[in-house]
């Protein structure tokens, strides 16, 4: 019998997340799914909402080999073959799943970098500027693992967050989008963190279920040069298949001009990809009432209450500060008091302290207030 938590959910992927209109096509595309019902479900609510469902699935392992033994010519013609597919797509749903989270570590570098600069950034650069979209990791004994919990317990924890009131949360982000809006000066502080930037003329975006599930955050980015200081992430985070824990960034006018963590080599590596990759693309407020803790898994780790990223490479076209690369890194800082705590100030005012927002327009994004 079919999980009617599963019905719910695709009926919200679909009529509002992706808001999918008669005629639409949208690309499904399922990542490391071994399960087909979250699959038939969708299908099932794209047609009832008149719309054509083009399916695909794919194997992370299969794209380690692709990887590991591909050249440029073979990932131009595949980033040719995906855009031209792309390009006649109105939306976009991707599912991301699957046993190894680190399937792609022993790729080396170079691979990697070749791989995501001509096939995989390109494809997505049209797919976030050009379709409706929304992506989203799917439950999975690995995901569970990773979260400390039984199988079972994250599945239900799961369908709390997916599920939640995301209409409810979107009304109550209105405030904070005007006040980034009007904000110049931004200063974070918190231990081994004290860093100010600029995000003046720069807007605020806010993302209420339809880009991510889970969902949860206000984005904007700072200006590409005025970011100094320096920042300690406290959560840990994976690029290209590698694990990365304690990284501390020190800024001079934008740029980082030194990096550590318990990876300082293959940070470095990843972050001299290209120019751009040493300048801040995003900077975002997480506000996810059911997300507590970090699990390796960027798609939640970025909605953690209390917490924001400050993202090294590419920026989004919705928040432009000018700074393209092919690298786009989440990297996740929680202020609540039991990692330290730490402060947002907007121009001088602090808004937000030990993960609380303590203005009063702000306070209806408070977890109690969301739930």
């Amino acid at each position: 019998m079919r999980d009617p938590r599963l019905k719910t959910f695709a009926r919200n992927l679909i009529r509002y997340s992706v808001d999918l209109q008669p005629g639409e096509t949208i690309l499904l595309e399922m990542i490391g799914l071994r399960d087909y019902e979250l699959t038939k479900c969708l299908i099932e609510e794209v047609y009832a909402a008149g719309g054509y469902p083009i399916v695909e699935y794919r194997d992370p392992a299969v794209t380690r080999s692709i990887m590991l033994g591909g050249s440029e010519e073979l990932y131009r013609r595949m980033a040719e073959l995906e855009l031209h597919r792309m390009k006649q797509m109105d939306a976009y749903l991707g599912v991301r799943s699957g046993d190894n989270i680190t399937e792609t570590s022993d790729v080396p570098s170079d691979k990697m970098q070749l791989f995501t600069k001509l096939y995989q950034r390109p494809v997505t650069d049209q797919r976030v500027n050009h379709t409706k979209w929304v992506i989203m990791r799917y439950p999975s004994p690995s995901m569970a693992q990773q979260a400390n919990t039984s199988t079972e317990a994250f599945e239900d924890f799961y369908f709390q967050v997916c599920n939640l009131d995301y209409s409810k949360m979107s009304e109550a982000m209105e405030s904070l989008v005007e006040l980034m809006n009007r904000t110049d000066k931004v200063r974070l502080m918190g231990p081994g963190t004290d860093l100010s930037f600029s995000i003046k003329d720069i807007p605020a975006i806010k993302c209420a279920g339809k880009l991510n599930i889970p969902d949860g955050e206000v984005f904007t980015a700072p200006l590409k040069e005025s970011v100094n200081g320096v920042i300690t992430y406290n959560a840990p985070t994976i690029y290209a298949g590698t694990s990365f824990e304690n990284i501390m960034l020190r800024f001079e006018n934008g740029k980082i001009v030194e990096a550590t963590g318990s990876d300082t080599q293959r940070l470095n590596e990843i972050l001299d990809t290209d120019e751009g990759a040493r300048y801040i693309g995003e900077f975002a407020i997480g506000v996810n009432p059911y997300i507590k803790k970090p699990m390796k898994d960027i798609l939640f780790d970025e909605k953690i209450d209390g917490s924001i990223h400050f993202t090294p490479g590419n920026a989004y076209e919705e928040a432009d500060n000018g700074n393209r690369s092919s690298v786009h890194w989440d990297m996740v800082l929680i202020q609540r008091p039991e990692y330290g705590g730490g402060e947002i100030y907007f121009d001088d005012r602090l808004i937000r302290k030990d993960g609380r927002f303590v203005v009063p327009e702000l306070e209806k994004l408070n977890p109690e207030n969301l739930i």
